[in-house]
């Protein structure tokens, strides 16, 4: 039986933030994750949104985190080396009616104290060239950005594994009891003991409560499918673009990335826990919504489509509390959208709660809030290139043409204190295999190398869910 102070259950990116928060102080804490890596459900098969916060009906949680959230990324994103850029986001109307329920955002953005205003006509084409040109008006949100998802999660874990958190992967919770004031949890590796628990799996949230009492919440998985173009042009468009919310969400948007790469989706309808198939017809509905944003849309430069699930919770809300006849135990559940941005004022939620029942925390005397400098060749100069060649002539070997990745960036990660156990893993961390080609020319390349790193035959190397051992990685020292 193993002991820890804090047990976090889910490594998605709201799991990483607790996790970061909870590092700040002197507490035994541990993150346990049933997949081969973190932030491999939601967290990486979304909108890459950091949305402003002028949508969630005033009052809620969700406007709550999502406008904290907002505000405590701008400092984040540089601790943690994150790309993130605060383009703004365009929320647009086509007829009079539409107008009108833009003007019920616009009061909706100004009671939650979100910065929102109403652009029209020739202001409006001028900030969105490519817009449909039948647009009335839109909702402009400048403090709305867009963020690499994988990164923010992965990253915020590095810093919590360097600051002594202990990650567990591909384990799953089989069960849990609560006897004499402690958390019993047994898992398909081990059996833990511990005095506070955080419930953030995601959609799996409900069903970690219901070992110890029957859910007040219910998760139904909702499936959204998105095309990806290529990074044809960073100027096409300049901000995310919306259309008017409905009660299925906030539909589907036409987006740039951080990687000049474009995003059209998601599509809303409920599904099973385990169904991420794409199809036909629904990529041909959120084509047609794309479209009604943007008239013209080079859509031979689609490299990809894909599906995600969100946690939609039964209570329309973000389900943020402790259970009354369970002290100490914390859900973090149903957050979906804008669960993203809200994800580093849950982590500050956590230590805030945690503090309500310890009274005093001690703070680790070592915590750093930043992780160890990433090199990007993308960003340096050819001066600055050549002195790096001159010193580690790994960085001039370009594994990924597509996106300039070099056998340098990829030896690097497997120096740091956040495992890296396959191949999708590695494409999160690196951007390996995300280009045109899909890895289609560097995994000969890349596979080899993996091979190797890991220990591993070629034939043993998983894309995605692991076929190693248990191998816990504690204490976060990088090697």
């Amino acid at each position: 039986m193993e002991k820890y102070d804090v047990i976090v259950i889910g490594a998605g990116v709201v799991g990483a933030f607790v996790a970061r928060n909870l590092a700040r102080y002197s507490l035994k804490t541990l993150v346990i994750e049933k997949d081969s890596d973190v932030g491999n459900e939601t967290s990486m098969a979304n909108s890459a949104i950091a949305h402003s916060g002028y949508d969630p009906l005033p009052g809620s949680k969700k406007a709550y985190f999502n406008r904290r959230g907002n505000f405590l990324l701008r400092e984040i994103v540089n601790d943690l080396e994150v790309p993130y850029e605060e383009n703004g986001s365009l929320t647009v109307a086509f007829d009079d009616e539409e107008v009108r329920l833009l003007l019920k955002l616009l009061e909706r953005g100004k009671e939650n104290k979100v910065d929102v205003r109403l652009v029209e006509g020739i202001e409006l084409f001028k900030m969105e060239p490519h817009l449909n040109h039948e647009a009335k008006a839109a909702l402009y949100a400048p403090t709305a950005g867009i963020i690499n998802p994988f990164l923010l999660t992965s990253r915020a874990f590095e810093n919590a594994l360097n600051n002594g958190v202990e990650l567990h992967l591909d384990e799953e919770v089989l069960s849990l009891d609560y006897k004499k004031e402690k958390y019993l949890i047994e898992t398909n590796k081990a059996h833990y003991e511990t005095s506070y628990v955080f419930d953030c799996a995601g959609l799996n949230s409900a069903k970690i409560v219901s070992f110890l009492q029957e859910p007040s919440f219910m998760i139904k998985p909702r499936k959204g499918e998105y095309y990806v173009f290529d990074h044809f042009s960073p100027d096409y468009i300049h901000h995310t673009l919306f259309p008017l919310p409905s009660k299925k969400g906030k539909g589907i948007l036409v987006a740039r990335t951080t990687s000049n790469n474009y995003l059209m989706g998601p599509s809303s309808e409920e599904t099973s826990f385990s169904d991420k198939s794409t199809d036909k017809w629904t990529l041909e509905e959120v084509k047609k919504a794309g479209l009604r944003l943007v008239s013209s849309f080079p859509f031979q430069e689609m490299i990809r489509v894909f599906s995600g699930l969100r946690a939609t919770p039964s209570t329309h809300d973000f389900i943020v509390e402790e259970l009354e006849r369970f002290p100490g135990f914390f859900v973090l559940g149903g957050i979906e959208s804008p669960g993203l941005v809200s994800a580093p004022a849950l982590g500050e939620y956590a230590v805030e709660t945690l503090l309500k029942r310890r009274k005093t925390l001690t703070e680790n005397p070592n915590y750093s809030p930043k992780v160890r400098h990433y090199l990007d060749l993308n960003k340096m100069s050819a001066s600055e290139r050549e002195e790096l060649l001159l010193q580690h002539p790994e960085y001039g070997e370009i594994v990924c043409v597509c996106e300039g990745i070099s056998k340098g960036e990829i030896l690097d990660i497997f120096k740091r204190s956040l495992p890296c156990k396959t191949l999708k893993a590695l494409k999160k961390r690196t951007r390996v295999g995300f280009g045109k080609c899909q890895g289609g020319f560097c995994r000969s390349k890349t596979l080899p190398l993996l091979a190797s790193l890991l220990q591993q035959e070629l034939n043993e190397v998983a894309y995605d869910e692991s076929k190693e051992a248990y191998l816990p990685y504690s204490k976060g020292q990088e090697k």
